[in-house]
Parts: C-alpha cells; sequence; structure tokens
C-alpha cells in the first residue's frame, strides 16, 4: 500500500471511530445531561432517594425522573410504613409513567428466632403481618414483598427450625396467594447479617418447594450470594423456577455494576436470555456522590444492559 492510500484509508478509519465515539455518547446522554437511550431491557428498579441531586426529595418528581432515564420500575422497601394517602399518590404516577411496582418489605426480624418456632402466637402475628400487606400491595398495585425470616435457634435442631419455617410459610400463603401477592425470600449473607436462619439460593429452593405454593419464591439478591456462595449463573439456572424476583449491588462495596467484581452485563444477558420479565432491584448505594454519581449510576446500567 502507498503513502497516500494509506493517508487516505486513515483519514476514513479516524472520521468513522470519531463518529461511532459520538454516536456512543449521544446514547448516554443529551444535552441537558439526561439519557437518550430509550427504555432498558430488563425492568431495573431504583428507589427514592437515588436521584435526589437530578430530581429533588418529592418522590414523584424522582418517579418522573426515573422514568424519563429509561426505569421502568421501582422498588421502596419501606412503602408499609408510608402513609396511605402518600401510597396512592404513588400508584397514580406510576401507572401514568407505566412504570412496575417493585417489592416492599412486609416481614423481616433481625433479632427474635420466631419464624422457627411453631405457635399460636407466631402464626397470628404471621396472618395479621400479612394481611396488612395485602392491604398495601392493592393499594400499590404491587406483586412481590420480601420476606425475612429471622435468625436461628442455636438451641434447636436445624432440621426442625427448618420445618417450623416452612410451616409457618404456609399460613402466610394461605393469606397471600388468594390475593395474588407473592411473598419472596430473601437470603442474606452471614458477613454482613451474622446468625439469620436463611443465607444461600439451595437452601431458599428447597424451602418454597416445601412450602409449595406460587405464593412464596426466591428473592436473588447478587450481591449477597456473591458474598455467600458466588457461582452465580449456576445457581441461577438451577433455582429458576422458584426464582421470581432479583436484587443487585456489586462486591465489594453494595454499589452500582462496574464498581466490583460481578460481570453484570454476563448476567443480565443471561437472565434477560431466560425470558425474564420480572424485577431487577438496584438494592444498593451509589459509587460517588452528586449529580456526577448519580449520573454514574445510570450509565453502568446502559453499559451492562448493552448486550
Amino acid at each position: 500500500m502507498d503513502r497516500r492510500t494509506f493517508l487516505g484509508t486513515s483519514l476514513v478509519a479516524g472520521a468513522a471511530a470519531a463518529t461511532k465515539l459520538a454516536t456512543a455518547q449521544t446514547a448516554h446522554a443529551s444535552d441537558d445531561g439526561r439519557s437518550a437511550s430509550g427504555k432498558f431491557k430488563l425492568k431495573y428498579a431504583p428507589h427514592f432517594g437515588m436521584f435526589k441531586h437530578h430530581a429533588g426529595e418529592d418522590p414523584l418528581d424522582q418517579l418522573k425522573f426515573m422514568a424519563e432515564e429509561g426505569f421502568t420500575a421501582l422498588e421502596d422497601n419501606g412503602m408499609m410504613s408510608r402513609d396511605p394517602e402518600l401510597q396512592s399518590k404513588i400508584a397514580r404516577a406510576m401507572e401514568r409513567l407505566n412504570m412496575t411496582m417493585g417489592v416492599f418489605v412486609s416481614y423481616a426480624e433481625w433479632r427474635e428466632p420466631t419464624m422457627v418456632h411453631r405457635s399460636t402466637e407466631v402464626r397470628d402475628m404471621l396472618k395479621q403481618k400479612m394481611r396488612d400487606a395485602v392491604e398495601v400491595a392493592k393499594r400499590v398495585n404491587a406483586r412481590w414483598s420480601t420476606v425475612v425470616p429471622g435468625p436461628y435457634d442455636g438451641r434447636l435442631a436445624w432440621d426442625y427450625q427448618t420445618a417450623n419455617l416452612v410451616e409457618n410459610l404456609k399460613v402466610c400463603a394461605e393469606i397471600c396467594e388468594p390475593a395474588g401477592l407473592v411473598l419472596v425470600l430473601e437470603p442474606l449473607n452471614p458477613w454482613n447479617h451474622p446468625g439469620l436462619v436463611l443465607t444461600k439460593i439451595p437452601q431458599a429452593y428447597q424451602i418454597c418447594r416445601a412450602v409449595g405454593s406460587p405464593s412464596v419464591k426466591i428473592l436473588n439478591d447478587l450481591y449477597h450470594q456473591q458474598i455467600t456462595e458466588g457461582n452465580l449463573i449456576p445457581n441461577i439456572d438451577q433455582a429458576w423456577d422458584e426464582i421470581a424476583y432479583f436484587q443487585l449491588g456489586d462486591n465489594p462495596g453494595r454499589k452500582e455494576p462496574t464498581t466490583g467484581e460481578i460481570n453484570y452485563r454476563n448476567v443480565f444477558k443471561h437472565i434477560h436470555g431466560k425470558g425474564f420479565t420480572g424485577v431487577v432491584g438496584m438494592e444498593h448505594g451509589n459509587a460517588r456522590p452528586g449529580k456526577e454519581g448519580e449520573r454514574a449510576v445510570i450509565n453502568a446500567y446502559r453499559q451492562c444492559d448493552n448486550f
């Protein structure tokens, strides 16, 4: 190749590369800093406060910002504690924005080994918790609610505790199943949350199979499972029939994807390829503060959603 041909070819290649770069930059953000790439492939669900530097403190304004950025879901662990009037306003706003409500927490115990014991008092307490959860779910159009069963009891054989937990979850399912509410059990890692009875996906799978209800399934929080057992994609495949919901955070740090060791692009591609149409909760913090940090979160999801 002579020098003239080489220079011509190089100029064309350089122009093409520049055009590709400019297109990629435009896809990530418009002139006012907002995303211009449309809706995400998966239903990633931010939580209130994640984009407050862009959208302000008002939850309805935050919802609007999320929708404009391409997010099609929301999760709010503390929804049950919100005023019913605000719950209704959130639901109406999400309906207008065509957004899906993700999980809220209906039961989470951190201190007492309650659900691993069987008694009339425990069953009555759980029934009331589930009735309250059903009412909130109806108000906010929610299909899923998180359950953290709580600590294990070191004075009781493990198999008895598992059997008692299964029976208590059957009691919960009797309330939730007619209402179409799915309780999702969340295994938590023992480093951040020592002493809890539920820690692994295979364990949660065994419990869900024993309960045998469409209203008791698994919440697979990939941050926790990377710490507890790793092997994320094989465990997803093994437990697939019982997984109803995903949450995530990168590890270490529990921040947005691309800040740690998990290849979330591959994980998202995998669950999308398996036909997952549910919600993927963004239960993590922002690695950087302010608007810059919020934009980094959005760009990280654009990067990992590009499969």
